[in-house]
């Protein structure tokens, strides 16, 4: 098993999903009492909330950088970033590695485009949904056109994400929220939805909406980890 190293704490809440979904994935393929292989770091969220409201990237990718290098100086075998935000500054804290870094985007793209889809919303924090970062990503290199909602619906998801979900607070409230923002881009062309922020899969799941397919980044990039780390090896 190769062993996984994470740029956690951002936030806490997805850190500690992203531990329990990866355990959980090795032991449903494995059997037995077997658990993931992880090293974590884990930032102060606060430092990194501030810098993204800042847009102070490059200060925040030198940050990550310097954490990155010490999940591959501790045997790391392959590199995860818990937020989709974050992504943004992934050409500063990868450069120099070794070890394989797996982008968010990809598994879910591979996701969207095997179930025939093209044109997805993209819910996720301002700076993910506002530009182009991990939309163009989409599109260049898998063809999967996203669309974002409307600047007060961003305004309010996000809210929700950094008020709310960050600090462990799951309301109906906002959970209906976020739902009615689902169907009104459905009803705008959607075809399904990206759950662009690791929180979001903490609040709302395919089962709210079955007929929207919804892809859940956390989800898919757990699993496309496990293939990794697995490799070959058959599970029990």
């Amino acid at each position: 098993m190769k062993r996984i190293g994470i740029l956690g704490g951002s936030s806490d809440q997805a850190t500690a999903d992203y531990y329990r979904r990866l355990n959980q994935a090795v032991n449903e393929r494995l059997g037995g009492w077997n658990t993931a292989e992880l090293i974590i770091s884990s930032m102060n969220f606060g430092f990194c909330a501030a810098r993204v409201r800042d847009g102070r990237w490059q200060e925040l990718g030198a940050y990550l950088a310097e954490r990155a290098r010490a999940l591959e100086g501790a045997g790391a075998e392959i590199l995860l970033c818990v937020s989709n935000t974050l992504h943004r500054t992934a050409p500063i804290f990868t450069a120099g590695l070794a070890i394989p870094f797996l982008h968010i985007v990809d598994p879910t793209a591979r996701a969207i485009r095997a179930q025939g889809l093209s044109r997805v919303a993209l819910l996720g924090t301002k700076p993910v949904m506002a530009t182009d970062f991990l939309s163009r990503r989409y599109a260049e290199n898998f063809g999967v056109n996203t669309m974002a909602p409307t600047p007060e619906e961003q305004d309010l998801v996000d809210h929700i994400i950094f008020d709310e979900l960050c600090r462990g607070r799951f309301t109906a409230e906002s959970k209906a929220a976020y739902l009615e923002i689902v169907d009104r881009m459905r009803g705008r062309g959607a075809e399904g939805v990206i759950l662009g922020c690791t929180e979001i899969p903490l609040l709302i799941a395919q089962d709210d909406r079955p007929g929207m397919p919804m892809f859940d980044t956390t989800g898919l990039h757990v699993e496309a980890a496990v293939d990794f780390a697995l490799g070959s090896e058959p599970a029990a």
